[in-house]
């Protein structure tokens, strides 16, 4: 089987664990050197680095990094073209989703910390690493979400910054294809991850919470890391003729008619 991204240099942010892990996974699996991050204790990146380093057969190096400070950011890109001496792709995917909370109980401060960590981190990632890439003619993917689409429930600071990445992506793709730099967007729904079950554990019942999750999409269950790590891999080295796009991964959970309807409190 031919490797389909071989040999080429990857940046991924939030990379140890849920979406960003199953991204990194892919990509080593495809024969890619990876460059990941994230801003958890050290071990977690360091253990999935060994194991994918192990299988090969591409290599990974794991970075510790806050997304949300702009040292952090430079330091990332910086240590990536010191061990590989260019980017060809990078992944943005750091971000958080907060727990559910009504309009009225959220405040300024918060929305203002969710933005720099969703959205500007992004923007500053794809600054920083732009000059690289127009010399590789490389790409770079953003994670968005499906809620961005479709909106959710007591989430309007998060819909918020995930309908800016999406708007960002086009824009950018406007600006970078004088340089040949491909831009595109990611938005998955309901994806079986860390984040999600920890999003889950808040409600009454987690179990009924992941089984609701599971009858949101026309395919019957929720969407898998792997799979997100494909879709990324696709737009990376296979979608040459794709920029400004939004690829939705969401197992038609926006198509048909529900029961939405809610009567005030």
């Amino acid at each position: 089987m031919s490797l389909r991204y071989h040999d080429k240099v990857v940046i991924v942010t939030g990379g140890s664990k849920g979406i960003g892990r199953g991204i990194v996974k892919v990509f080593v699996e495809n024969g890619a050197k990876v460059v990941f991050c994230a801003m958890e204790v050290s071990a977690v990146g360091e253990a999935l680095e060994a194991e994918l380093n192990k299988a090969g057969p591409g290599s990974c190096k794991f970075v510790t990094c806050d997304i949300s400070k702009d040292d952090n950011i430079k330091r990332l890109i910086a240590v990536t073209v010191e061990h590989y001496g260019h980017v060809d792709c990078l992944v943005n995917n750091a971000g958080c989703h907060p727990p559910h909370k009504p309009t009225d109980d959220t405040s300024a401060e918060e929305f203002r910390d969710l933005l720099n960590l969703n959205l500007i981190s992004y923007f500053l990632a794809s600054k920083y690493v732009l000059p690289y890439l127009r010399q590789r003619r490389g790409n770079i993917i953003n994670v968005s979400s499906l809620v961005a689409t479709i909106g959710q429930k007591n989430a309007a600071p998060y819909v918020a910054t995930k309908g800016a990445i999406i708007s960002m992506t086009k824009a950018m793709a406007v600006d970078e294809s004088r340089y040949n730099v491909r831009v595109n967007c990611i938005s998955p729904g309901n994806v079986l991850t860390p984040m999600w079950e920890e999003l889950a554990g808040h409600s009454p019942d987690a179990a009924a919470t992941i089984q609701m999750g599971e009858n949101c999409q026309l395919m019957g269950r929720i969407g898998t890391e792997a799979e997100c790590g494909l879709a990324a891999l696709y737009l990376a080295a296979d979608a040459t003729f794709c920029t400004g796009i939004d690829l939705l991964l969401s197992g038609g959970a926006e198509l048909d008619y529900g029961y939405k309807s809610q009567i005030p409190s």
